[in-house]
């Protein structure tokens, strides 16, 4: 079967930008099958261009499906199919990016009309889909829009089918014979694909479903060492009868692989991930101000959506930190949580505390000495960027810490300095930090010199 596709889009860069539509018409060499389209918001505002040359206007899609509500349906048609698309790498790199996204992993075989066209009907003064079909006498409706431009194409690959008489369609699908290989439900060629570089990467069960995310030095290598050995626990025999596909991103180094996949872990929640799944149980400190317009510090429990002044591992290194900024801005143990009952707390008894518990001091002096205190605490916190390779000669890779919080990395042009406030945000993704993560980089930059650029 033959999984004919279109979609339109917000830009031509899977990685920045969303499917406005999509069409699959399920083809099975004689006539369509099964037909399957529809609107997708995708998330982002639409370029006014491409509401031009498309008709899909942000209004359209307001209330059509996200991409990950249809992503199932989606892998569904496209997975055990043949995917055919006028330009095909177009098309299959944005359901590519965005069903591994969805934690699904599309490794069908392709067929570019385009270049079957320049094999099959050399000669033709372009090969571009309008003026293919107004040389080969074939009507197109809908121009621009998903399913009038897969309709069009499902008539293009049938009269493909017709006269490839040189068999170029299954020249286009053959695959080199390869040896048998672990596990037993994944081609070899897949393995053998894997770059030696370091990066993330995802085994897929039988519906594409993310099942395990690991780090590596060396990918291809580390893969492999899944698969060696001869244990044959239920467990295991489980785990390698489950995997299907596999799917990696490379990274610039080893310490970019070691926090992406912490970040993978937590996000797809994989079944055979046993490490890094548990709740991270971190304290925080937090501020807020009481019905008398005193400022509070306090120490909780990182809640989940908020952002503390600062983050620690243990509790008693906050107490640690608490009682010193006590002490240095002369702040009141009661109304930083330290001290509990009634009545006025020891620093005023013994004459160091200026009477905030007991109102002798004024909520708007006391409270100067409170953002003293946090932009203190803030300001003892490390901001460091950990500059390394990149995945190609022209990058280098960068990490930010700011002011003790781990912000994002990415990749910024070799020939960029990176300097505190020279913009290399804009070249950063920002992640999600967990205690893992931030524990890896103060190791490292506690322990590594080459790279690690401190920032006041």
């Amino acid at each position: 079967m033959y999984a004919i596709v279109d979609i339109e889009t917000t830009g031509g860069h899977a990685s920045a930008n969303g499917i406005t539509e999509i069409a699959i018409f399920i083809y099975d060499g004689h006539q369509v099958v099964q037909r399957y389209e529809t609107l997708v918001n995708p998330g982002i505002p639409i370029p006014r261009y491409v509401q031009s040359l498309t008709g899909i206007t942000d209004e359209m899609v307001e209330n059509a499906p996200r991409f990950e509500e249809v992503a199932e349906e989606v892998y569904g048609l496209l997975g055990e199919n043949i995917f055919v698309a006028h330009n095909v790498n177009f098309d299959y790199s944005f359901l590519q990016h965005h069903l591994q996204q969805a934690g699904y992993s599309l490794r069908s075989k392709k067929l570019c009309t385009v270049r079957l066209s320049r094999k099959i009907i050399p000669g033709l003064p372009s090969y571009s889909l309008g003026n293919l079909c107004r040389s080969l006498g074939i009507g197109i409706t809908n121009r621009h829009r998903a399913s009038g431009d897969a309709a069009a194409t499902v008539k293009l690959f049938s009269h493909l089918l017709k006269e490839d008489v040189n068999k170029a369609i299954a020249a286009a699908l053959s695959v080199r014979s390869k040896e048998q290989f672990l596990p037993p439900n994944l081609a070899p060629e897949q393995v053998f694909a894997l770059p030696l570089l370091p990066g993330v990467y995802y085994f897929h069960d039988q519906k594409g479903k993310v099942i395990y995310v690991g780090k590596a030095k060396n990918i291809r290598k580390r893969v492999n060492s899944h698969f060696t050995g001869n244990n044959a626990g239920r467990k295991r025999q489980e785990f390698l009868r489950n995997i299907y596909t596999i799917s990696h991103e490379v990274t610039g180094t080893e310490l970019m692989a070691n926090i992406l996949e912490s970040v993978e872990i937590k996000r797809l929640w994989p079944v055979y991930n046993k490490s890094q799944k548990n709740i991270d149980f971190r304290y925080g400190f937090y501020c807020f101000e009481d019905q008398q317009g005193y400022l509070r510090l306090v120490i909780e429990k990182r809640r989940k959506h908020t952002t503390p002044l600062y983050a620690f591992p243990l509790l008693v290194q906050g107490h640690q930190m608490l009682r010193s900024l006590i002490r240095e801005f002369d702040l009141c143990p009661r109304l930083c949580f330290l001290q509990k009952g009634d009545g006025a707390c020891f620093p005023l008894q013994d004459h160091t505390c200026r009477g905030a518990c007991q109102k002798k001091e004024e909520a708007d002096t006391y409270n100067l000495r409170v953002k003293a205190a946090i932009i203190h605490m803030q300001q003892q916190q490390p901001s460091f960027a950990i500059v390394g390779s990149g995945r190609e000669p022209a990058e280098q890779s960068c990490i930010l810490m700011e002011k003790g919080r781990f912000y994002g990395m990415g990749y910024i042009p070799r020939d960029t300095a990176i300097t505190e406030g020279s913009g290399m945000k804009e070249w950063l993704t920002p992640y999600p930090e967990n205690e893992y993560i931030l524990n890896l980089l103060h190791q490292y930059a506690g322990a590594n010199t080459e790279g690690l650029l401190k920032f006041s």
